[in-house]
């Protein structure tokens, strides 16, 4: 099994980088495991509290379950993947049933911020991105898929989004292996680290 970790700040292209390894990969092969999906759950707070909530810092997600996860996909068993939603800031009761697979991507901003999670992995990238093409991404799937004004958005990147990145997401680019500018649009470092994973994965079979 080969554990990928994928870093880089907020709309840097991350998920695009993503998507376009397993379309690169067979079927079936690669796992995915969002960071997203490992923010704590914040039912017992009331919804003023839990829309006040930094998800840009490392205390917000549970770590110790996405390394507990990871740990049990190496040794062959089936996970239970939290589900996360941004509108109520809580994990659903439901669960998403992860199978062992070949490749396991471990995928969020915050992915390498953690020394024990990063021991964990075979392969570190980082998807570097222009300051304003991430701000204009954040604004343009905050205000769809979060229902958020633009004037929230722009107040959340100065209060929130910026000096978080500069803090805890940029700093970690030099655990790196990897480093792709310009997100999914860098075609070449894409097939590059495609064509890394194929061949350690037929060392591995």
């Amino acid at each position: 099994m080969l554990i990928i970790g994928i870093a880089g700040g907020t709309g840097s292209g991350k998920t695009t980088v993503v998507r376009k390894i397993i379309e690169r990969l067979p079927k079936g092969e690669v796992a995915v495991l969002p960071q997203d999906s490992y923010y704590r759950d914040s039912s017992h707070l009331p919804l003023e509290k839990r829309q006040e909530i930094n998800f840009d810092h490392p205390n917000s997600i549970e770590f110790e379950l996405l390394q507990e996860h990871i740990k049990q996909l190496k040794a062959g068993i089936a996970i239970k993947q939290p589900i996360y939603s941004y509108l109520t800031c809580t994990r659903s009761e439901d669960t998403i049933l992860v199978q062992p697979t070949e490749v396991v991507i471990v995928e969020g901003i915050l992915t390498l911020t953690q020394p024990e999670l990063r021991d964990l992995m075979d392969i570190k990238v980082f998807v570097d991105c222009d300051a304003d093409d991430r701000l204009n991404r954040v604004i343009k799937r905050d205000i769809v898929e979060r229902g958020r004004s633009v004037e929230k958005v722009l107040a959340r990147y100065e209060d929130t989004l910026k000096p978080m990145h500069l803090q805890f997401i940029e700093p970690t680019k030099r655990y790196a292996d990897i480093i792709v500018p310009q997100g999914g649009n860098n075609h070449v470092a894409i097939n590059i680290l495609t064509q890394f994973i194929q061949k350690n994965l037929k060392v591995s079979i």
